[in-house]
């Protein structure tokens, strides 16, 4: 038996998840799985993505979610595949706007930031969670309900330094979140967003979780451990269920209490 909570009311809602197949977003498929919800989600990574499928399947009473491949800055195919779920299961009951991604072009000071690098860190960052949301939106309001969480950081909030559009982008996050939010409230539509830390996803460890890093987030936060994605899922599984049905227009931040408020 799971320590962690199971939700009723997210048994058979359907998930829509960017970015799915690593990192946060792949414990966040596996997590909605285990709750009995239809998953759906997309990413470029085809090898990641069946891994995760072949891992779920051998997780006793997991349902197989189903894959899409989707570059979600190719908003053509991102509203295919937006498309193609409400076509599978009728309606999206949850969305998670997940894919994020500060890569080697996005390290570099303001000065090193050209036009193109700026595009791709907006594209990647923060353009396809509005799209996905308004390729979505139509659904959750016919029903008058759904539930909306965007992927922010704490980096802008640090502040962080050195990858200045992703900072930009994520901010950005939070304010279309309060915006849509109130848009969408008269529809019974709940919209909130997530701000991690420093979670120790494979990419991080690959990347940036280096000695040096890990000491200077254990050195901020005021929990002394490393953070995992699942931490991060739990918090997605909450703000989806009826259990935070009054809860909307909020970020909340999973940082080990780096930046020391919510």
């Amino acid at each position: 038996m799971t320590q962690f909570a199971t939700y009723p009311s997210l048994r058979g809602k359907t998930v829509l998840i960017s970015g799915g197949a690593e990192g946060i977003g792949a414990s966040a498929v596996e997590q909605f799985c285990n709750q009995g919800s239809n998953v759906v989600f997309l990413d470029i990574s085809e090898a990641s993505a069946q891994a995760l499928i072949q891992k779920i399947r051998e997780t006793e009473g997991a349902g197989t979610p189903t894959f899409m491949n989707c570059d979600v800055t190719d908003l053509e195919q991102l509203k295919s595949c937006a498309q193609k779920t409400i076509d599978l299961f009728g309606h999206v009951d949850i969305l998670i706007n997940n894919v994020g991604a500060a890569g080697p072009r996005s390290r570099v000071p303001t000065s090193g930031v050209t036009p193109e690098s700026f595009d791709l860190d907006i594209n990647t960052n923060l353009r396809h969670q509005f799209f996905l949301t308004q390729a979505i939106a139509p659904s959750m309001q016919k029903q008058k309900s759904g539930c909306i969480i965007n992927m922010g950081s704490i980096t802008w909030r640090i502040p962080a330094t050195g990858i200045p559009i992703y900072t930009t982008a994520k901010a950005g996050i939070m304010g279309m979140t309060r915006t849509h939010a109130r848009e969408f409230g008269e529809f019974g539509i709940r919209v909130n967003s997530i701000m991690p830390g420093a979670i120790a996803t494979q990419r991080q460890i690959d990347t940036v979780l280096t000695p040096e890093y890990e000491a200077e987030s254990l050195g901020a936060q005021c929990l002394k451990r490393v953070l995992v994605p699942a931490e991060v899922a739990r918090l997605m599984l909450f703000l989806a269920s009826d259990d935070a049905s009054a809860i909307t227009g909020g970020s909340y931040v999973v940082d080990g209490g780096w930046c020391g408020d919510t």
